[in-house]
């Protein structure tokens, strides 16, 4: 393939792509006319183990209980709670990312937005089951919902939980229509395609009769981008919320007003990361070199960056306020997270959080692969470990040193974080088998203007 390159201006060239053609056939040929290779089976074998291991530890955890897990009587909040954090900033990434991405014409967008908006769908599935483990009566969780029930019970509104639940349910139902408005114009293309008449019936009837009339694209482009107006606060309100879980509370360490946009940005951060691997994976396993080209990871890496460096100004600034303030309790916590039980995990996430991304100042280390698959790795590492510090740095040591407690994690976490990472990759898997992966429509656009 020639490659892509990124000349003066905003203007993208694609000259590997040279029809309309070209851009249906390299996005459509792997789902109609290819089976599935040795490779993917392979993958999907192994994450369909992880997915019943992580499901059968979820199991035992509904039967015996919380206390397969290692969580104590000071810290209440373990494994499940940093999961649903650490998921749900990827989730929300994905959405604020084509959004934004869209909103300000950004001609490279095209490649990315697909797998992003997919890994929001299937990210946010995955968080919304920590939330409900994390009940210890997880079978009535409904009662989160204000449904008029027959003793008149409302939730309570102060809960973080009820927060939580408004927060993913809404995310969710907007994500899955600003996915599928994208989709409608693609499914269509695939439905007139020659191919297999089983999959074609099946794109024509998610198609919903779409003929691709100029009215029927003016609506489409107009409901794209009003929602994309929508999406931008919505993410930045769910995260918000994510994040008043903390800071609502009047424990040292939480009670911070910077929290809100701090976890907005964490969620770009981690979001961003993913999407790097993500996009790598495609780019090979697909045959889209052709479309996702090394400006993309170079463009990427730079937000990777800036939000790397706005994370280390996060911390920075957490330090600097308790250290100003004075507050025992909230010195007492700065000092802990550098000496205490769990610093040498602190530091991991100082190294993955801020140190790895500097990396990216260097412009030919912004398109080696290895360096891009090294520092997102890294990313996802440390954003994990900051969602769990941020419990056990507080929790540990809180106002009282009676209830100080170290936290272990035991095994049945751990394979029930690995359930979902695998339950992630395979619903990725499947997704890339099914639907279109990069979106035709928008690249079939941005060639039509370099043609012109």
């Amino acid at each position: 393939m020639e490659a892509h390159t990124r000349p003066s201006g905003r203007r993208w060239t694609l000259p590997s792509l040279r029809t309309l053609e070209d851009v249906t056939e390299t996005v459509a040929a792997p789902l109609m006319d290819r089976t599935p290779g040795r490779y993917w089976w392979i993958a999907m074998a192994v994450c369909a183990l992880g997915t019943g291991v992580g499901a059968l530890a979820v199991g035992f955890s509904f039967v015996y209980g919380p206390g397969l897990w290692g969580n104590n009587t000071a810290v209440v909040w373990g494994f499940p709670i940093a999961n649903y954090v650490w998921w749900i900033g990827i989730g929300n990434a994905g959405t604020l990312i084509s959004s934004l991405l869209l909103l300000t014409r950004q001609k490279w967008r095209g490649s990315i937005n697909r797998f992003a908006e997919a890994m929001t769908l299937f990210a946010v599935a995955m968080a919304g089951l920590f939330p409900i483990l994390h009940l210890g009566r997880p079978m009535y969780f409904y009662w989160l919902a204000p449904y008029p029930n027959t003793m008149a019970l409302w939730p309570q509104w102060r809960s973080a939980l009820v927060w939580d639940f408004w927060a993913i349910l809404s995310y969710l139902l907007f994500s899955v229509m600003f996915f599928y408005v994208g989709l409608v114009p693609d499914l269509a293309t695939l439905r007139d395609r020659p191919g297999r008449r089983g999959w074609r019936r099946f794109y024509g009837l998610l198609a919903m009769g779409w003929q691709g009339s100029p009215a029927q694209w003016r609506a489409q482009e107009r409901l794209h981008r009003t929602m994309a107006a929508v999406a931008v606060p919505l993410v930045c309100s769910v995260h918000s919320i994510v994040g008043l879980d903390f800071a609502a509370s009047l424990m040292p360490g939480w009670n911070e007003s910077v929290f809100p946009p701090y976890f907005v940005v964490g969620a770009l951060f981690s979001g961003f990361a993913m999407v790097v691997l993500i996009a790598l994976v495609l780019r090979r396993a697909m045959g889209l070199e052709a479309m996702i080209v090394p400006a993309h990871f170079d463009a990427m890496a730079r937000v990777i960056l800036a939000a790397g460096i706005v994370m280390g100004a996060s911390y920075a600034a957490e330090w600097f306020g308790a250290l100003w303030g004075g507050e025992a309790a909230d010195v007492r916590v700065v000092r802990y997270e550098f000496t205490g039980d769990y610093w040498p995990y602190y530091a991991a996430m100082l190294a993955g959080n801020v140190l790895a991304p500097q990396l990216f100042w260097v412009k030919r280390l912004r398109t080696s692969v290895p360096m891009l698959v090294g520092v997102s790795v890294a990313v996802l590492i440390g954003m994990w470990l900051e969602r769990i510090l941020i419990i056990l740095n507080t929790l540990s040591i809180g106002y009282e040193p009676s209830f100080w407690r170290t936290y272990a994690p035991t095994l049945v976490d751990f394979l029930i974080l690995g359930g979902t990472v695998a339950a992630f990759v395979m619903l990725l898997l499947m997704f890339a088998r099914i639907l279109p992966v990069v979106s035709m429509h928008e690249m079939r656009k941005l060639v039509a203007e370099e043609r012109a």
